[in-house]
């Protein structure tokens, strides 16, 4: 099944998302990451689309979506955003998928409304900063410091060379070769404008205020142990292995998978994660043993 294209009136702005399945199954949900879109999810959704519901929004100034001048370019805007396009497409219940960026809006919309939460799915997204891997290293200068002259280091990493090595990072040359270039080309040319490339930019400032919250999602999920499968790829400069392992000290009967890949496992070995996915989807659906 091949997804759909649609647009959907968010609080005032123009929403673009994509969505494939049965409309009356079960949801998967899946907030994008930096710098990417929707997009990222072209092949996970009509792997999954069978029997799930998977519905992926461009956040604004990402993708399709519009770009409104007095929008909050933030986590606490793009959080909050993702609340009311719940809301607004009246989702009750959804496993979420927790990547990058879209980890936090996710996390953040899980505990405001952990009763709808059937599960989640952790690729990549972490939330234990003394495992943050070495290409932080120049963030957290600037989150120490947050200076005209950090932000301008930030602006500059916003471009097209910045966005390849985002998508390639640390991966091993044969790993590599499996990411095809229209992913930092195409999130690239539709990033556009000089407005949107200062709202990334001031995403990108903004994400120090992150870590106020990564103590407060652990104890959501040491509170609330939602079922969880952690699929990773430790190839990544910003979230090795130990940043997966990590949650295992709050979700110990989470199932954890390391696979040979890095931070955009989906591009580099998506056959090895659609099993995983189905097979985690498959056991939320039956419910707990009796």
């Amino acid at each position: 099944m091949t997804s759909a294209y649609r647009r959907i009136d968010v609080g005032g702005i123009d929403t673009f998302y994509r969505e494939a399945g049965p409309p009356d199954a079960p949801v998967v949900l899946l907030p994008h990451g930096y710098p990417c879109s929707s997009f990222q999810f072209r092949g996970l959704m009509p792997a999954l689309a069978d029997r799930w519901r998977t519905i992926a929004p461009d956040f604004p100034g990402f993708g399709y979506s519009a770009t409104p001048a007095d929008f909050a370019y933030t986590f606490d805007g793009h959080a909050e955003f993702l609340r009311r396009f719940v809301d607004t497409l009246g989702l009750d219940r959804y496993v979420i998928y927790l990547h990058d960026y879209g980890s936090q809006h996710g996390l953040r919309l899980a505990m405001a409304r952990p009763e709808r939460v059937a599960g989640l799915i952790i690729q990549n997204g972490d939330i234990y900063e003394d495992q943050h891997g070495p290409r932080y290293a120049p963030l957290k200068e600037f989150w120490d410091n947050p200076t005209a002259d950090g932000r301008r280091r930030l602006a500059e990493a916003v471009s097209l060379a910045g966005f390849r090595d985002e998508f390639v990072g640390e991966l091993p040359p044969p790993v590599a070769e499996r990411v095809s270039p229209d992913l930092w080309t195409l999130s690239w040319a539709v990033l556009g404008t000089p407005e949107r490339r200062e709202h990334l930019t001031s995403l990108l400032a903004d994400q120090r205020h992150t870590r106020q919250w990564f103590a407060r999602q652990q104890d959501y999920l040491r509170t609330h142990q939602p079922p969880t499968l952690i699929v990773w790829g430790p190839h990544d400069g910003y979230m090795p292995a130990g940043a997966a392992r990590a949650y295992l000290r709050d979700l110990p009967q989470a199932r954890l998978h390391l696979l040979d890949g890095g931070h955009w496992l989906l591009e580099t070995h998506l056959d090895e994660v659609v099993p995983l996915v189905r097979d985690f989807l498959d056991l939320l659906d039956q419910g707990p043993p009796s």
